[in-house]
């Protein structure tokens, strides 16, 4: 058990370290001015190639930002439960570990989303409402791939009707999947903006699923 625990710890190190990578090297490597206004973007012959390519879908775009709105809502709903088993239990150190880790796993998450809205890396590939915004990693697919794949983890735990628990596993999954793609090919976005989302994405829910696994085994010894 323990090697295992050490695995899934160098998997979301090594995820985490080629987030760091792949942010060095959009920063550096054919960095061109083809965004709008003269914003400039890494890797630009790709990103320029893959933009023309899918082109831009606005309506797309608007339905993945409303849709959006549902990782938020599954965020408060854990939250609502941490605050009622601490209520009931009279005690924060008495709420489910798992439920713990998870708020600091959501603080880590949202620190990373004010970080590179501060410390910009490059800006979308069309002006939203005429002003450029902070496009790197794709928040819609860090919000969503972080959320999402951590709430399975969550409903496996406490949903026991095994065929509910695998129906609702592919609902989600299903969402994640659509509102990943559905950014990619709407056009708000670089190619490099998803791939650096989904990269620092599976290395923050790599480390919560480790932290959870080791909690687990030091309550079962």
């Amino acid at each position: 058990m323990k090697k295992r625990n050490q695995k899934k710890f160098c998997i979301s190190l090594c995820l985490l370290i080629s987030f760091v990578l792949w942010t060095i090297a959009i920063s550096y490597l054919d960095v061109q001015a083809i965004g709008p206004k003269g914003s400039t973007v890494g890797f630009a012959t790709l990103n320029g190639l893959f933009h023309r390519f899918t082109g831009v879908h606005m309506q797309l775009y608007t339905i993945t930002d409303w849709l959006g709105l549902l990782p938020i809502c599954f965020v408060l709903s854990f939250a609502i439960l941490g605050f009622i088993q601490m209520v009931k239990r009279k005690s924060l150190l008495k709420v489910d570990s798992s439920i713990l880790v998870l708020g600091g796993f959501y603080i880590l998450v949202m620190s990373a989303y004010i970080l590179f809205e501060i410390f910009v890396i490059n800006y979308r590939p069309i002006l939203i409402d005429g002003y450029l915004e902070a496009s790197y990693p794709s928040s819609t697919t860090l919000l969503v791939m972080c959320v999402m794949p951590t709430a399975v983890m969550q409903f496996n735990d406490r949903i026991m009707n095994q065929r509910l628990r695998k129906s609702i596993d592919y609902i989600i999954i299903g969402f994640t999947a659509f509102m990943v793609i559905g950014r990619l090919i709407s056009g708000v976005h670089w190619l490099t903006d998803i791939i650096g989302g989904a990269l620092l994405s599976t290395g923050l829910v790599m480390l919560y699923y480790s932290v959870c696994c080791l909690m687990k085994e030091q309550f079962t010894k």
